[in-house]
């Protein structure tokens, strides 16, 4: 019955003028005709399958989980149209027609197996006694990123295609399971940014780009991606972008070898009654998420854009 739904709604979206759609998604969403991530059920697993594991890959499995839980999650809330009802509906039909009016997919089942691996993951730490793991990411995996604690890597950084350029430079001031944060040099003390291994910014200081649930760990070729990017300054401006990965493979980039992930961007932003296209590339290292290149062109301030990792300076001394 949900998914009659669900297609009896993008069937509507072929006869119905662009006026009556925001009021026909926000109709189907509080229908119920998706699925939320809330409401998916654990797939219960076997605790005893860890039961050999030691507490450190128990840990490490257990942030892997959640951290792919977190994106599927997404995926399955995007699919029922809940991340774009939060943007308001002044909504053209691009995103009703390619997000919203979809029946539960293959991310419900990924999520409701991802919630029963969490939760049988914790029952065997609690049976083997295992500590809390500890915030810092663990010696091993922090010696097999492409980048260290300390190093500066110093970004050219151009708004427009015309603009001055300039260097900014983020030192790497921590490691830690989930994420790793930077501190622009020069700066005060609220210039941090935050981002997860996947290469979202998680937060940013005023006046810099955020997206924290745009792009996945292990991008591969021909992945399509979704979430949004807006200015930390407020949500006045706000871009829904889909992008898909056009190239991976090994990359020299600043002198650095790099796990490359190429991602063609596309979308809108939106800002007030105000929508203008936006595209672009954002090139990611797939192992620790660092950001090597990112080109926006849009026609709104702070969505022009041209940012390069140029150089990686070691720690100081």
């Amino acid at each position: 019955m949900v998914r009659c739904a669900a297609y009896t709604a993008q069937s509507a979206l072929m006869v119905l003028p662009p006026r009556s759609l925001p009021a026909l998604l926000a109709a189907f969403v509080l229908a119920g005709c998706v699925t939320r991530a809330a409401d998916v059920v654990p797939l219960p697993a076997n605790p005893a399958d860890f039961a050999a594991w030691p507490c450190a890959r128990i840990d490490d499995e257990v942030d892997r989980v959640q951290q792919r839980a977190a994106e599927v999650a997404y995926s399955v809330d995007e699919r029922s149209g809940n991340n774009i009802v939060a943007l308001g509906l002044g909504l053209t039909v691009f995103w009703p027609a390619l997000i919203a009016m979809r029946p539960p997919g293959p991310e419900s089942d990924e999520l409701a197996l991802l919630k029963g691996r969490y939760e049988a993951l914790r029952v065997a730490a609690v049976a083997k006694a295992c500590p809390p793991p500890e915030a810092s990411l663990p010696a091993a995996r922090a010696a097999a990123l492409p980048v260290a604690l300390g190093e500066l890597l110093v970004y050219e950084d151009r708004a427009g295609a015309r603009g001055p350029i300039k260097e900014i430079g983020l030192r790497v001031s921590a490691l830690r399971r989930t994420e790793i944060e930077f501190r622009a040099e020069p700066g005060d003390a609220g210039t941090v940014f935050r981002q997860d291994f996947a290469g979202n910014v998680l937060s940013a200081p005023p006046q810099a780009l955020q997206w924290p649930r745009l792009l996945r760990r292990d991008l591969e070729l021909g992945q399509v991606i979704g979430g949004e990017m807006w200015s930390t300054d407020g949500p006045t401006a706000r871009a829904r972008l889909r992008g898909q990965v056009v190239a991976v493979g090994p990359q020299a980039v600043a002198g650095r070898r790099f796990d490359v992930a190429v991602v063609e961007l596309f979308g809108d932003v939106q800002r007030g009654d105000v929508n203008s296209r936006l595209d672009g590339v954002i090139v990611v290292d797939r192992q620790s998420g660092v950001l090597l290149r990112l080109d926006l062109r849009g026609g709104q301030p702070g969505f022009e854009l041209q940012r390069r990792l140029v150089r990686i300076d070691p720690p100081p001394r």
